[in-house]
């Protein structure tokens, strides 16, 4: 897996996060649609703390240290893009 593919995804994460937390600013489309239902619900619940200026990697961090507590379909986006 390429560090640009883990990239992007990450970023579909934060976009999701911006976009849940601030409906009135609208967060550019990143990730496949799949990528963004699979996760969107679990950066909301578990990563409402992480700001879009911490970038992607807070996302990813914030996910990594909740993933016990991942729904499956959002385990798999992160395993399929070697997190």
């Amino acid at each position: 897996m390429s560090i640009y593919r883990a990239l992007l995804m990450l970023l579909f994460i934060g976009a999701a996060s911006t976009a849940l937390g601030q409906a009135d600013v609208p967060a550019p489309e990143m990730g496949t649609p799949e990528q963004r239902a699979a996760c969107g619900p679990d950066v909301s619940r578990f990563c409402k703390a992480v700001k879009p200026e911490d970038g992607p990697f807070g996302y990813l961090s914030c996910l990594q240290d909740h993933r016990e507590k991942l729904r499956a379909a959002c385990l798999k986006v992160l395993e399929s893009n070697g997190q």
